[in-house]
């Protein structure tokens, strides 16, 4: 394994689209890691803006919303992540855990967060939900991917 291909794993994993639906099928197919590597970049390159989100997130809003654009944009964001929250709110922890661990878009870490954030929850009720959906989507995607090469290998010997 190249360092600057677990670098660019982890640099894909932290990106708020693509995060472990990226990263971790782009260690397994690109770069040819074993699968535990993958997921375990994968998840640590997701897990890395967590506690900034978490932590500064309401703190910076405000800020942002100076600037026309950003004010428009973040309003209609957090407007379509609170019309999601309902089960989180209702659910708690286990609710958060859940809707993190769905690997779809507009779904994961970053979204998590700032719900999180925008619902008011304490650092390490919200971090701690957040690593458990992290490392559950993580063997999603680890297994959907292994499950798409056996597939594959099935369908081409």
């Amino acid at each position: 394994m190249d360092p600057i291909d677990i670098l660019k794993v982890i640099g894909t994993a932290v990106l708020p689209i693509s995060e472990l639906r990226g990263a971790i099928p782009l260690a397994i197919s690109t770069y040819h890691f074993d699968w535990y590597y993958a997921y375990l970049f994968g998840v640590i390159g997701n897990l890395l803006p967590v506690p900034f989100i978490l932590l500064l997130f309401n703190k910076l809003t405000p800020l942002l919303g100076r600037v026309r654009f950003l004010d428009r944009l973040m309003q209609w964001y957090f407007n379509w992540t609170k019309r999601r929250s309902k089960s989180i709110e209702r659910y708690g922890w286990f609710g958060l855990v859940i809707f993190v661990s769905i690997p779809l878009p507009v779904t994961g870490a970053w979204t998590g967060s700032i719900l999180a954030s925008l619902l008011g929850m304490k650092f390490k009720y919200a971090f701690s939900a957040v690593v458990a959906g992290v490392l559950i989507a993580g063997a999603i995607v680890t297994s959907a991917t292994m499950l798409g090469w056996a597939v594959a290998g099935v369908f081409t010997s």
